[in-house]
């Protein structure tokens, strides 16, 4: 019942969280990437011999005439070009002037872009959309089943759709601030983490849910919130495991693996320590509180 009896200053934190978030992004915005604005990256590996020096590549591109373009270092021994869309011919230029072994070369158009865009918004809505009817379906022999008043079918699925705004708000204001002050741009692989994030977060709250449903039938003499509050401490160990040893294995890979599933890995780690909390701290409250509102109104 700790959890319960202290749901207000777990709203709070997650409040702030989320309006956080929200600021960042209203006030900087994503930093976007080739994917969804079109352009070229080439990242380039120089393998026994010392890798130029980033101001020399940079007069050697700028005699090409190519427009702005950026230049990063990634470990020791490669560089990371990125630059408007660039022709084959260009393209052969740049290998040139780089020189080295060209490690990855991708380039986009500024529709396909656009488009890759709208079809990964379109995505999360219809990943929503199939949630809200999985939960309200499940969960449609809910409502009542306690002594001092139930939560109907419906609101199950509410709730579980505002945890999962909660969840991938915080991870797009981590992304938000990565891109203002250190230059990360989002790709394609932060839909993808995103989507993930959907799927795992509403895995974990449809575990707590399932369990008071269960509880509601076996306890049917309890209040309600004593039947949330004995179904999340049934449920919280197992949740937390699940949720530290998969975020330890992305955060492995964060820490050790290639630099373009880096930050993939980054948010995918937030967004399971974060759905996880969600599920446990704010769904289940939520219910409660829920519950005690419309008690309230019903006289």
């Amino acid at each position: 019942m700790f959890i319960i009896n202290h749901r207000r200053i777990f709203f709070l934190i997650s409040g702030l969280l989320v309006l956080a978030s929200a600021i960042a992004y209203g006030t900087y915005g994503l930093k976007l990437g080739t994917d969804f604005t079109g352009g070229t990256i080439i990242e380039t590996e120089y393998v026994g011999v010392p890798r130029p020096e980033p101001n020399q590549l940079q007069t050697k591109i700028e005699t090409l005439n190519l427009g702005q373009f950026s230049l990063q270092s990634i470990g020791e021994q490669s560089i990371l070009l990125r630059l408007r869309t660039v022709t084959e011919s260009e393209h052969e230029l740049l290998k040139t002037a780089l020189g080295g072994k060209e490690k990855r070369y991708s380039s986009i158009g500024p529709a396909i872009g656009d488009e890759l865009a709208k079809k990964g918004i379109v995505a999360i809505m219809i990943v929503v959309i199939l949630i809200i009817l999985y939960i309200a379906f499940v969960f449609r022999k809910v409502s009542g089943g306690v002594s001092h008043g139930g939560v109907n079918s419906w609101k199950y699925g509410l709730i579980a759709i505002l945890a999962l705004i909660h969840d991938i708000s915080i991870p797009i204001g981590v992304m938000t601030l990565l891109g203002y002050y250190y230059g990360v741009e989002v790709d394609a692989l932060f839909l993808t983490a995103l989507l993930t994030i959907l799927g795992l977060s509403v895995n974990d709250t449809i575990v707590v849910f399932d369990r008071i449903r269960e509880n509601l039938k076996q306890h049917s003499g309890e209040r309600f919130e004593e039947v949330v509050g004995r179904s999340l401490n049934e449920t919280i160990v197992r949740s937390i495991n699940t949720s530290l040893t998969v975020a330890l294995a992305l955060l492995v890979v964060y820490f050790f693996g290639g630099e373009t599933t880096k930050y993939f890995a980054l948010i995918m780690a937030i967004g399971m320590i974060v759905g996880t909390y969600s599920s446990i701290f704010i769904a289940s409250p939520l219910l409660v509180t829920w519950q005690k509102f419309s008690a309230r109104k019903n006289g």
